[in-house]
């Protein structure tokens, strides 16, 4: 009997630290768990697939702390030290990581035109879908998340 790959799909709408680890992790473990696994990137998210872009990603303390100018700049140096500290791979090494785990990464069409990205500027191995391409793929996930 030939089983059909149970299927994962993530949503990654914020370009921040907190934004992008979730789908990142979880997709890679769904991919090790033996899942087809694809990360959907909308609106600020899709800064995430532009080259250079999971470096730029910063980290915005909740509440009144995060609308003072600086305080997002300090609180990225602060979590890029714990992640490390704890050995967590930077977002640009997660991303790499999953696309060779067999996660693929897709920037949502609309997004792409509204924001004028020419596909060139995005990281190499991104596909670009359609909303209706995404949904026709949730549509078979076993665990479809917003992230």
């Amino acid at each position: 009997m030939d089983e059909k790959k149970e299927k994962a799909g993530f949503i990654c709408v914020k370009d921040t630290l907190d934004g992008a680890y979730p789908s990142l992790v979880l997709g890679i473990n769904a991919a090790r768990l033996g899942m087809e696994s694809k990360i959907f990137y909308s609106f600020m998210g899709i800064n995430l697939l532009l080259k250079g872009g999971a470096e730029r990603a910063k980290f915005f303390p909740p509440g009144v702390m995060g609308a003072i100018p600086g305080v997002s700049t300090i609180a990225t140096e602060i979590m890029k030290r714990k992640t490390a500290k704890a050995n967590i791979p930077s977002l640009a090494e997660l991303q790499e990581m999953a696309q060779l785990e067999g996660v693929e990464l897709v920037a949502c069409k609309m997004t792409v035109d509204m924001m004028e990205i020419k596909e060139d500027k995005l990281i190499d191995g991104v596909v670009v879908w359609t909303a209706e391409d995404f949904l026709k793929y949730a549509k078979e996930c076993k665990i479809c998340l917003f992230t």
